[in-house]
């Protein structure tokens, strides 16, 4: 019903825009279809590794690995695997809403949703480059901590 009521307000909100003014309503829109050609391609590859995941494991192995069951063993094993993982927001949320359906926890997805978002194992290169070794490890293993610290709200939130 809110995706209905939101397409419903863009298509509105579009038709507004067209009406006062053709030429950048055209421009927006071109722009708009560049930016989803080329989000397409990672969210359709993270979308397709999830969908194997959950195909190969059922909800009773999800849920004994990542699940409510798992405890802080699942977290800690959640926020190792986001921590090591580069995928964008945009796709991390719908992942991690099917995992969240398909048996994992919340305080879970809590962690990895955290790690994958602020700490970054893969660009730490690029970041040390910049900012100098110190910063760079100060600043992941705060957020890896911090991860935990989320993952342990959400389970007090979402009990």
């Amino acid at each position: 019903m809110l995706n209905l009521a939101l397409y419903l307000v863009t298509a509105l909100l579009l038709v507004l825009s067209w009406t006062r003014d053709r030429k950048k309503t055209r421009m927006a829109i071109k722009k708009a279809w560049k930016s989803f050609e080329n989000i397409l391609p990672e969210f359709l590859v993270v979308i397709l590794m999830v969908g194997i995941l959950l195909a190969l494991a059922d909800p009773a192995l999800i849920s004994k690995v990542i699940g409510s069951e798992s405890g802080w063993s699942g977290v800690i094993l959640a926020a190792l695997v986001g921590a090591v993982t580069l995928i964008p927001g945009f796709v991390a949320f719908p992942m991690a809403a099917l995992l969240l359906k398909g048996g994992a926890g919340p305080m879970q997805i809590g962690a990895f949703v955290s790690t994958l978002m602020m700490v970054g194992v893969v660009t730490m290169p690029v970041e040390m480059k910049y900012f100098g070794k110190k910063l760079t490890l100060y600043r992941n293993g705060i957020a890896f901590a911090f991860s935990f610290v989320v993952a342990w709200v959400i389970g007090m939130v979402v009990r």
